[in-house]
């Protein structure tokens, strides 16, 4: 049996909006499970500028880069590359259930929606939806045109969750880093991972 809790697999496409998806991996493996990585060639831009990680392009390189970042377990996470048509998340005999995409560009809602497939982070979404499994998208973008919209609705009429980056604010943010959690911890809610990220509404102090 694996000494980890069931994989999930988190993608990083090419919108802004990097600093989320890289502190629910932090999160998912402090809390140990197995996360399966998959990063678009934009998002390996946007965590340069956002975070100032030069990820590899190559898979081994890339996990190992990012399971020294987060004091990663071996075999831990797990990076596939674009076109490893080979990997686990390609086919739904092998998929976890459990997919988010964060952050999510406008590009690949679209292409998720059209199940287009073009690459590994595509056809990973593809796999989820028609397994029937769990599919989350954290789009950044502003406005919404109606196509953005119009393929967001025909996902979420799917069952694919779509929980845009919109931080809220009534827990009284002090940090950039407490947007983030808030964002985070939404995520966490709806995979049903249980986490003290942040305070729920109607739990913290009155004023």
């Amino acid at each position: 049996m694996s000494e980890f809790k069931p994989a999930i697999t988190l993608a990083f496409s090419g919108a802004s909006g990097a600093p989320y998806g890289l502190r629910l991996l932090e999160v998912l493996v402090a809390m140990n499970y197995q996360v399966y990585v998959l990063i678009s060639s934009a998002a390996r831009v946007v965590l340069d500028t956002e975070s100032g990680i030069k990820l590899s392009g190559n898979e081994q390189k890339a996990t190992e880069q990012l399971s020294a970042l987060y004091q990663a377990k071996p075999e831990q996470i797990k990076v596939f590359g674009k076109d490893n048509w080979f990997s686990p998340v390609a086919s739904g005999s092998a998929a976890p259930k459990k997919m988010v995409v964060c952050p999510c560009s406008a590009g690949s809602v679209s292409a998720i929606a059209m199940g287009a497939s073009d690459n590994l982070l595509e056809r990973a979404a593809d796999v989820v939806i028609k397994e029937r499994g769990q599919l989350i998208l954290v789009p950044r973008e502003t406005p919404f045109s109606s196509i953005h919209l119009e393929n967001m609705l025909k996902l979420s009429q799917l069952g694919v969750t779509i929980m845009p980056a919109a931080p809220g604010f009534y827990h009284q943010p002090e940090s950039i880093q407490d947007l983030v959690d808030f964002m985070v911890a939404r995520i966490l809610d709806h995979l049903n991972i249980e986490h003290t990220l942040a305070k729920r509404w109607g739990y913290g102090e009155q004023h």
